[in-house]
């Protein structure tokens, strides 16, 4: 069955991160993307055990910096519904590929750049990573212990979350427009935009006086002992999130304690209790009940997880175990992924 995106052509000019997140999170749905790779590149992935990169109609190696490698990409692009390229700015302009003439090429393209600044701005020419732009969008300062010094996690917030998925939003949206309009345009997802656009409920709180811009003292940044992780008995942890007071009182009716909410004996009292026992042994207790508890599994432990197993939330291609495709669509279902030179 053919997935939700059958019939919305992507060229991708290939990169890192943000940019063959978003092209896979399109791929993965039934968008058929073509990857223009660099004559000669060798990928710190190998093209094999790369999930970025997988479900693309073809990868082609092609020379920029040719007039034969420029019209080829011009000639991808003419009966493209969207181009997706993650260089500094200018970049393309110089290759011959900017966004100018492919839309004079084909009006309705919809010209998706992936940057971390942006396309303008004093810092939209400097050189950055996911570290460096969710703290400039004052994200990165909430993450940690108080007392602590910010703690990223990992790249997850700016690249693949503010950057790759808010670039998929974008090109879908603008593919929406252009096929309603006759017109293309040019989305400018800046990675700084996008981690400050996902902080928008700290931003609430804030503007509510519910949040402090102290580190480690609000209510989802483990300055509540009823939400955050316990090492236990095993020296493995479990994650505890039980905000509302209804999921309070089940979880202390079910460890057999009382103890107020908002004690400020709390954290000591959970933290010498899930030292009692093991992960597992709190799991049996607590895993399926409405006390909002979850062990904190690691990479290799979590596609083998019963609920994992059910769902089919991680699958194998090519030999390497992955997460599949989300979100789940009832009438036309992701197909399975394929990785690089592997047959679909």
């Amino acid at each position: 069955m053919p997935g939700a995106l059958e019939g919305v052509r992507i060229v991708e000019i290939a990169g890192l991160g943000p940019a063959p997140f978003a092209a896979m999170m399109l791929a993965d749905h039934g968008a058929e993307v073509v990857r223009v790779e660099r004559a000669g590149h060798v990928p710190a992935i190998p093209a094999d055990k790369d999930i970025l990169n997988r479900s693309r109609a073809a990868t082609i190696e092609v020379d920029l910096k040719s007039e034969t490698g420029v019209a080829e990409v011009r000639e991808l692009a003419r009966t493209a519904d969207g181009l997706i390229e993650g260089f500094r700015p200018g970049v393309m302009e110089r290759l011959g590929l900017g966004p100018d003439l492919l839309l004079a090429d084909n009006p309705r393209l919809v010209y998706g750049r992936m940057t971390g600044w942006g396309q303008e701005g004093p810092l939209a020419g400097a050189a950055g990573h996911d570290i460096n732009y969710i703290a400039l969008a004052g994200a990165l300062h909430t993450y940690g212990r108080a007392g602590g010094k910010p703690t990223p996690p990992v790249n997850a917030v700016a690249d693949f979350g503010g950057g790759g998925m808010m670039m998929a939003f974008a090109m879908l949206a603008g593919i929406l427009s252009a096929r309603r309009t006759g017109e293309g345009q040019v989305i400018d997802c800046a990675m700084v935009d996008g981690a400050a656009v996902l902080s928008a409920l700290t931003w609430s709180l804030r503007a509510a006086d519910m949040w402090s811009d102290e580190r480690g003292v609000n209510l989802l940044d483990t300055g509540a002992a009823f939400y955050d992780s316990y090492e236990c008995a095993d020296g493995r942890f479990i994650a505890i999130g039980a905000l509302e007071p209804h999921f309070y009182a089940e979880l202390m009716s079910r460890l057999g304690v009382s103890e107020p909410q908002m004690s400020p004996d709390l954290a000591d009292r959970l933290t010498e209790l899930f030292k009692t026992r093991t992960r597992d042994e709190w799991c049996v207790l607590l895993e399926g009940t409405d006390a909002c508890f979850a062990p904190v599994l690691s990479l290799a432990e979590a596609p083998h997880h019963p609920h994992n197993n059910a769902r089919g939330t991680f699958v194998e291609a090519g030999g390497v175990l992955q997460p599949a495709p989300a979100p789940r669509f009832s009438r036309t279902p992701a197909r399975r992924p394929h990785m690089s030179g592997e047959q679909e």
